[in-house]
């Protein structure tokens, strides 16, 4: 499998790291840090601080992180800067803006100093901003990503437990509007069997298509093996070609070493036409030269011709020195000729000298 798990050059803010809230000021500038204690459910006590103020503010709380180099900050190296993963090592990390307005590098927060992080962080920070008494958005942050309040209040919550967190944030994650991805995603970042069996829910029958296709990219990308089991069931049994097509995506992102081998069965296999042809595209995208038997096996053999067009597109996205001469053989000698078509326009887009003078000799056939 190639390598996922993505690292960057950005300092350790140790203030972040589980430590008091006056530490946790310590990363957030332009703004006002209060702290503000947790004993009881977290939609209880987020309403209590809202009954304060009419004016919107934010709520900020660490909740341990799954294992792996998650680095979720605003990167510059010569782009735009935006929140994101990241896995360039010469990025920048220069901080985030809570609130709308100037998102260029230098309008964040002071970029972190310290010394540079060399194992994953234990915590990672949840934030949501909360106006007339509503949480109107979710973020997500590494626990040294420095932040700019944008002049708003934040209310630093001790206290925040796990199942806490997880059962607030589930709420959001059923109701299917525009805080239900971050909140989905803060889910599959939370360390532990809780967030495990929270994301179980969110993917079983039952639920919206779209709640159970977040969670489940959630179950491949964060959640180990557990993670694999789960979608290998849900591949098993579940009813909904829709949610199972998208849970192959969610299975290529697993980091466990027998996911090659399930995506292969998958396309072999699995009683669904779209199912065998998703499998064949992350194949090509994940398995490297292990993927060319199963996508010429689908091409020669597989029953459906939409399956075997997808195999051809698969094969389109190998590397060059292996998928252009597959595609070469593919549009001379297979005996579909929607097959042999496809074959040839993947050829076309090419441009590989191979594939001209391919085509040379066909035209001067």
């Amino acid at each position: 499998m190639p390598a996922r798990r993505f690292v960057a050059v950005c300092g350790v803010a140790a203030a972040l790291l589980g430590g008091p809230p006056a530490a946790s000021a310590q990363r957030v500038t332009n703004g006002r840090v209060e702290p503000a204690a947790v004993t009881g459910p977290l939609a209880r006590e987020i309403a209590a601080l809202a009954s304060r103020t009419s004016d919107p503010f934010w709520v900020g709380y660490t909740m341990p992180v799954v294992a792996g180099d998650r680095i979720m900050c605003c990167f510059s190296s010569g782009r735009v800067s935006g929140v994101a993963f990241t896995s360039d090592r010469e990025a920048a990390c220069t901080g985030c803006s809570l609130e709308p307005g100037d998102s260029r590098p230098d309008a964040a927060a002071a970029p972190a100093t310290g010394p540079v992080r060399l194992e994953g962080a234990t915590e990672f920070l949840v934030l949501a901003r909360v106006s007339g008494g509503t949480v109107e958005k979710i973020r997500t942050f590494s626990a040294d990503c420095p932040l700019d309040a944008g002049g708003r209040t934040v209310y630093w919550l001790t206290g925040v437990t796990p199942a806490a967190s997880l059962a607030w944030l589930a709420d959001f994650a059923r109701d299917g509007d525009k805080r239900a991805g971050p909140a989905i995603g803060a889910i599959g970042l939370t360390a532990g069997p809780d967030a495990d069996q929270a994301l179980d829910r969110l993917v079983a029958a039952g639920q919206p298509d779209k709640v159970r296709e977040r969670a489940a990219f959630w179950l491949g990308e964060a959640r180990g093996r557990h993670g694999f089991d789960t979608l290998r069931r849900l591949l098993a049994t579940d009813t909904s070609d829709d949610v199972r097509r998208r849970a192959v995506f969610a299975l290529s992102r697993s980091d466990q070493p027998e996911t090659i081998d399930a995506l292969i069965g998958l396309a072999r296999s699995d009683r669904s036409p779209r199912v065998r042809g998703e499998a064949l595209f992350w194949l090509a995208q994940q398995a490297g030269k292990r993927a060319v038997g199963p996508i010429s096996d689908a091409i020669a053999n597989d029953p459906d011709t939409a399956v075997k067009k997808r195999a051809v597109f698969a094969l389109s996205q190998l590397p060059k020195d292996e998928g252009v001469p597959l595609l070469i053989e593919v549009a001379r000698s297979n005996r579909n000729p929607a097959v042999r078509k496809q074959a040839m326009f993947w050829l076309g887009q090419s441009k590989d000298p191979r594939a001209l003078k391919f085509f040379e000799e066909i035209l001067r056939k």
